[in-house]
């Protein structure tokens, strides 16, 4: 059985939900960060060395990295679900989408967090940052403003990957001026998986209020 190795208020809400979609058992090891740092605990370097969550150990397979996890579990045990065929020309714009998530979209928002704790000394990165967080909210509106999911009318380990991104992006209110962002990830958190995967993962600000 696999083990999600799950740490609080993280990344990893993302694998519990995908679990979900495919009706898998599964079992939740919870971690919980530091009520000071926030920092995930020491505990979790006993998984893997970086210390970090997401992270599922499967018999004696350990993996790390939420896109590595989406294609492991797909492939071995998604039975065609949730992504196209490897064969297909499709399936190349959805490995764009599934590692673009962590790749060119998430780093600009992760870049403004930390530069936020620099105060008044990060204030001169800021505006380039600024344009950064708008150019990747631009292109997946571009896709976004015209269908519900990434790849089109169904769901895919894409959208769950670039769940976390834009529910960060919502929580911080830079969505606002993106009206088909703000559905999508409505529409991403009304699903029944999401939902079990809430009650099973614990408590997730990132829930878009209705």
């Amino acid at each position: 059985m696999i083990k999600v190795h799950h740490l609080n208020e993280s990344r990893s809400q993302r694998i519990l939900w995908l679990l979900e979609e495919l009706e898998l058992p599964y079992e939740v090891v919870k971690y919980e960060r530091d009520a000071n740092t926030r920092r995930a605990p020491d505990s979790l370097k006993k998984v893997h060395p970086l210390g970090k969550s997401p992270v599922i150990t499967d018999g004696e397979k350990t993996v790390a990295e939420t896109g590595a996890i989406i294609e492991y579990i797909l492939r071995k045990y998604g039975k065609g679900k949730l992504m196209p065929a490897p064969d297909t020309d499709d399936y190349f714009t959805y490995a764009q989408w599934l590692h673009y998530a962590e790749g060119s979209a998430m780093t600009p928002f992760l870049m403004t967090l930390f530069n936020g704790f620099l105060g008044e000394a990060g204030a001169p990165l800021q505006p380039i940052l600024d344009a950064e967080c708008k150019k990747q909210l631009d292109y997946i509106d571009l896709t976004l403003s015209k269908q519900p999911y990434l790849m089109g009318a169904e769901l895919t380990g894409a959208d769950i990957n670039l769940s976390f991104v834009l529910e960060a992006a919502g929580s911080r209110g830079w969505l606002k001026e993106y009206p088909a962002l703000t559905e999508y990830v409505k529409r991403l958190q009304a699903r029944a998986p999401y939902q079990r995967a809430l009650e099973t993962g614990g408590p997730y600000s990132f829930v878009m209020q209705a």
